[in-house]
């Protein structure tokens, strides 16, 4: 299954640029290869951290919580009960 690309122009500091070329060179790829697969990584990423922040909210408001107390009681008892290997 092939997917339609599309340009995107992204600015980079003169630092930034020679490390992409060094990198493009080491690896055999291109600068736009790599580019494309550091940028589907990012917003992978972020798009999940975002994800996960909208569940926190959404069990905060329907009262899926558990009290800061309880959560160090929790792990205390936990660490308690732990067997030395």
């Amino acid at each position: 299954m092939s997917t339609q690309s599309e340009t995107v122009t992204v600015r980079l500091d003169s630092a930034t640029k020679a490390r992409l070329d060094e990198l493009a060179q080491h690896t055999r790829r291109t600068k736009s290869f790599l580019a494309g697969e550091a940028i589907t990584d990012y917003v992978e990423r972020e798009l999940a951290i975002i994800a996960g922040i909208e569940r926190g909210l959404a069990d905060m408001k329907a009262g899926r919580t558990t009290s800061h107390e309880a959560a160090k009681r929790r792990i205390r008892d936990t660490i308690a009960n732990a067997k030395p290997r």
